[in-house]
Parts: C-alpha cells; structure tokens; sequence
C-alpha cells in the first residue's frame, strides 16, 4: 500500500472501490418494479417487485396457486401491467442482433414456459378430441406419436438440446412412437418438459412442474434440475413450500403484494403447518350426498383382466374385488398402467368386453349399455377438464354429470337447475357458475369436476389426482371434503394420488400396480 504525505491515499481507495463496485454489481435477468399486475380481467398484484439475478435459481411459494401462476405469467409477458415496469435485460443483445437483421423476433424466443395446462391437437390440428378416443387402438392415432410432437416445431434459436439428448434425461426412449392420448398423466408431464428444452431456452419458467410425477420422478427432479444448470439455464419455478428441489438457490413467498419474504434455500425452513382445519357448508354437504344406495355383492370385480396395446402389456392377469363401502387406493409409478384400470371402471375401455369383469354386480358385455355402467359412477381427473366444449360454463359441466355426458347438451328440469345452484354455493362457485370451464383457475375446475361427479349420487367415486393443481390450502380443503363425503355416506372411493398428504384417512385398502 503507497501512503503519501499529501493525503492522496484517501483517493486511491475511493478509486479502488469504485472498479471493485462496478466489477461485481450483479447481472440482471428480469426485473419488476412495482407493478400493478391484472391476470385474465382481475388484478393478481398491487405492487409487484422482483429481481432475477444472473446465477439464481427460484423457486416460489405460496398460499394462492392462481398468483403463483399469474407471477410467472408475468415474467413471459402475459399479463397486463397498468403501473409500474418490466425490464428483461437478458433478452438485449438476442433482440438489437435480431433487430440489425430486420428479422422478426421475441425476448420469448429464448425462454420455455411449462403451464400445469397442456392440449394437444390431431393431424389436421385441431383439438376435436373426445375422451373416450384415448382407449381406442386406432382413433387415438389420430393425435402426433411423441417423436412427432417434440419434433414439430422449430426453436428460434441455437442450443445443446437434441431430441436424443431430452428423451435420454426425462426418460422418453420408450414412448417415442407412442400416440399423445396414450400417454399417462405423468408422462404427458415430462413430455411436457422436454418439449421445453427442445426450444433451447435460457430461460425456464415452470409451473409446479411436479405436479403428476410418481415419488421416484419427483425425487430424480432435482437432478434433472442440476443438468438444466450445468448448460447454462435458468430457472423459476412454483411449487409447494415442502417440495424445494435440489439446484434451487433461493425461496421466495408469494403473496398478493408481491415477494413478502426470499431466503437461500440452504437457509430456507419449512413454516409451521397451519392447524386450523378447512371447512365448507358440512349441513348442506350431508344433505345432498345418499342416506343410502342400492345392495350389491360387490362393486368391481375382476378375474385374470389382461389389457394390452398391439405388443405392449399394460395389465397382466389382474385379480381384484372391491366391496360395497369400501375405500381403497389404488397406487404404482407413471405408466403403470393406472388409467388403462381406471378406464375400464368408467365404461371408455372397449377391451373391458373380452374380458372376466364385473361392475356392480353385473358382467361386462352381457347387453349392458354404457350409460347403465357410466350411471352409478362419479368420476374426477385433472385431464377431463380439456374434452369439454369451450362454450360449456361452470354450470352446464356440474349439470352434464346427471347425464353422463362431456357437456350439457338438453334443457334441464327446475329441480335439476336448483340441484345445481345447491352444489355452486357448497363449493363456492356461485360467482363464477357462467364462466366457462376452460377459463376458470385449476382449483375452480377441480371443484366444478367434483360437484358434476358427485351431483348424480354416485355409488362409486373415482378421484384420479382429483386435486392436482390447487394450491396447499385448497389441497387440504379438498381432502377433507372428500373424508367428510365418506363420513356421511354408503359412497365406495377408489382414490389416485402420488401424495400421502391427500390421501382421505378412511383410505384403508390398497391396490399397488408395482407390487
């Protein structure tokens, strides 16, 4: 160090420090400053503030899944923003190149966007698809093989994402020519997944990306993470406040004014549980659930069931009954051959006719119609929600379940429109009972597919990954109705989930597809 009798070592430090200062400011990627955020008509944030650091890894947390979703709408630009300002730094150099060359061009061209919705279209593209079409062999290849969908659009820009190289890393090798409509929910998410890294982005907003995912994939998520990294990636993702994956470096609560509280993850601690317990209208749900149902000896039965698609086996040589009042979960890894089962409990499988199968007492193919099969059964799944017509409300859909049909296509009774306004107010929908489903928030869909399944007074539920999408709270509220439901009534539940959290406490029966 130079001292001088003049004083000027004061000048040097401040010289010193200033090139350190401008060495080290951190590089932006996005940056919010106090933005008044409007998501699909209605306001999601007042004052949102947010900076995206070169190096960081989100992800976010919070008690609303709709503001998780709307804050990464955000950040791609698909919210209105009436105050305040977006700048996407990261995007400067791609857009002054792109606007030198006089090409058409996006800051979105370098960025992937994983929504909890996915649609997919036919050959022709368009999306005319009917639910049952999924089980027939040959309708469904009316959609793209996996190969074709990860192939069929061109990314904007460069990268080190091969169609080899995705499929190896989200384990896809063996569903390569398999039809889209084929596919499970699980793999429909990692399909989902690699299709965004077959756009080479550098930016990679996700949203509960985990949603759908068996426990194994869930915890290989973290290392799929790491990799995305390793190429120079970055990420935010939402997700729940006990699912922080591995390669995340900072935490951030979300909330309606904005990022409330950021920790680094290293740091970050789990809050206390909430012990307060969720509750609906319970009078009104016990008045219209069944006080009693009809006498069967059993409601599934089935005797050495083999289902399979041309070389592939999906169920082999199944044995299982399920008696009246009982509540079983039925469990086994993405793909293992779940929704083939559950298809087959709901009348869509063609193959159920050739087969030792039972349904309430009566075997399949002995001059049943699909509507006396369809009948005693309510049935919830998160991909339901995509087969109805676009002009079909929150109404309609809830009132479609008393005709077993992917929509409401007849005038109903008076009694059947105050049957309906019964179950709106239970759920809270009233508001929102002309709105059409396809516009409605993940949780406002998965009730309105609760109250359709229930509103015909199953004897049979069938809740698939029923409250997939809802954020933690609601999560909560959707189990214990579903405990509540079984508490009041004779109904018989065949419950799906990845997540034991969910699972109804009644839950005591176990069917493992693995085992």
């Amino acid at each position: 160090m130079i001292i001088y009798e003049d004083g000027s070592r004061r000048a040097l430090f401040l010289t010193v420090d200033f090139q350190l200062l401008i060495h080290l400011k951190p590089e932006i990627l996005i940056s919010v400053r106090k933005a008044h955020v409007q998501f699909k008509g209605q306001q999601a944030f007042e004052s949102l503030d947010f900076d995206w650091e070169k190096g960081q890894q989100w992800a976010i947390i919070g008690d609303s899944g709709r503001e998780l979703t709307a804050f990464l709408e955000t950040l791609r630009g698909n919210t209105v923003v009436s105050k305040g300002e977006i700048n996407r730094p990261f995007a400067s150099a791609y857009i002054s190149e792109k606007n030198q060359a006089g090409e058409v061009h996006s800051f979105r061209d370098l960025m992937s966007y994983v929504s909890q919705r996915y649609e997919f279209r036919n050959r022709s593209h368009q999306q005319n698809f009917y639910f049952q079409q999924r089980f027939n062999s040959s309708e469904s290849e009316e959609t793209s093989s996996v190969r074709e969908y990860l192939l069929l659009d061109k990314p904007k820009v460069s990268g080190p994402w091969t169609l080899e190289k995705v499929v190896n890393l989200l384990r896809l090798e063996h569903l390569l020519n398999k039809s889209l409509l084929k596919l499970s929910n699980g793999e429909t998410r990692r399909l989902a997944l690699a299709l965004g890294l077959m756009r080479q982005p550098g930016i990679f907003l996700m949203d509960q990306p985990m949603t759908g995912l068996d426990i194994k994939s869930r915890q290989e998520f973290g290392d799929f993470l790491k990799v995305l990294i390793a190429e120079g990636m970055h990420v935010v993702l939402t997700t729940s406040a006990n699912e922080i994956p591995e390669g995340i470096t900072h935490v951030g609560r979300l909330n309606q004014s904005g990022i409330g509280q950021t920790w680094l993850s290293a740091e970050y601690h789990l809050s206390e549980k909430p012990t307060s317990v969720p509750s609906l209208d319970w009078d009104l749900l016990k008045r219209l659930l069944p006080i009693s149902l009809p006498q069967r000896e059993s409601m599934i039965k089935m005797e050495s069931v083999s289902i399979g698609y041309g070389q592939k086996q999906i169920l082999k040589n199944l044995n299982w009954e399920v008696k009246p009042g009982e509540h079983w979960l039925l469990k086994g890894a993405n793909g293992s051959g779940k929704s083939t089962l559950l298809s087959l409990l709901i009348g869509e499988n063609p193959q159920a006719y050739s087969q030792n199968f039972w349904l309430f007492d009566r075997k399949r193919g002995s001059g049943e119609s699909i509507w006396e099969v369809k009948r005693p059964t309510g049935f919830v799944a998160p991909e339901l929600s995509r087969y109805f017509p676009a002009n079909q409300t929150c109404r309609k859909v809830i009132l479609s379940g008393l005709f077993d049909t992917i929509g409401l296509f007849k005038k109903v009774t008076p009694e059947q429109e105050a049957l309906a306004g019964e179950w709106l107010k239970l759920f809270q929908l009233e508001n929102l009972a002309e709105i059409p489903l396809n516009r409605l928030s993940l949780e406002h869909q998965r009730w309105t597919l609760l109250a359709r399944a229930l509103i015909k007074m199953p004897e049979l539920l069938i809740l698939d990954e029923a409250s997939q999408g809802m954020d933690e709270f609601q999560r909560r509220l959707f189990r214990v109705t579903v405990e509540k439901i079984l508490e009041f009534s004779p109904i018989t539940l065949v419950y799906v989930s990845h997540y034991l959290e969910d699972i109804p406490r009644q839950v005591d029966k176990t069917l493992d597809l693995e085992a």
